[in-house]
């Protein structure tokens, strides 16, 4: 179903990155996507967005909804009309609102499980976790900084910056198809954080990623950034 154009604000985004074995990720994506490649090692991750005024495009900001939401996400490519297309490959979204699971996979592409946040901000410092209905558990500390982690695969922020804005076209499951949506960030702006503690119980499941496959690489912050959100073609 073809949904009007979304407007909003990403009040707050962190990008968990990790790189991963690209025969294990291989595994859990359907066609017609492959891993995307960075230095022989696939990219995967999690995105913990607050979103705020969410609304059709030309409504009163009043009248938007506000939610906290994460996604696992996997960096793909895949061949369309002679080109290499990239984006990312959702296998599941979470979230705070009821509302979202009740729209997620009917109206808005892709299932939402409900899940119970907890969030702490302050001074740069954040602390987020949650558990979602059916016991996915995600967690991390982290703090604002200048400095990009040095050991990450990317060795720059400008590089990781890049890699990243171009996985603005995402595609969720929904029972036989899978369902796109386009992200148009009015502004793409990043800073790096420092990660103290991290816990993903998707990432650490060893019948997915066998013990030592999954390796945490960088964290990335977005604030107050104008949005839209529209629909991509079914595949």
């Amino acid at each position: 179903m073809k949904i009007p154009t979304i407007h909003g604000y990403i009040d707050r985004r962190i990008l968990i990155n990790y790189t991963a074995d690209p025969k294990d990720v291989e595994k859990i994506i359907p066609q017609p996507f492959r891993p995307k490649i960075y230095r022989g090692r696939a990219v995967v991750g999690i995105c913990l967005i607050r979103l705020k005024n969410i609304k059709p495009k030309g409504f009163s900001d009043f009248l938007g909804i506000n939610s906290e939401n994460g996604a696992h996400r996997i960096a793909v490519e895949w061949d369309e009309d002679g080109e290499v297309k990239s984006g990312v490959y959702i296998p599941r979204r979470d979230t705070s609102l009821v509302l979202n699971t009740l729209v997620g996979g009917r109206i808005f592409p892709g299932k939402h499980y409900l899940a119970k946040f907890n969030v702490e901000e302050k001074l740069g410092n954040y602390h987020i976790d949650f558990k979602s209905s059916d016991d996915t558990k995600i967690s991390i500390d982290a703090k604002e900084t200048s400095i990009f982690n040095q050991n990450s695969i990317f060795e720059t922020l400008e590089n990781a910056s890049d890699f990243f804005k171009k996985g603005d076209l995402g595609y969720s499951p929904n029972k036989e198809k899978l369902e796109g949506l386009l992200l148009n960030a009015y502004e793409w702006r990043v800073k790096p954080l420092e990660v103290l503690n991290v816990k993903s119980s998707f990432f650490e499941d060893e019948n997915i990623f066998p013990n030592g496959s999954v390796q945490f690489d960088n964290a990335l912050l977005m604030t107050h950034i104008e949005h839209e959100w529209k629909t991509a073609k079914t595949k």
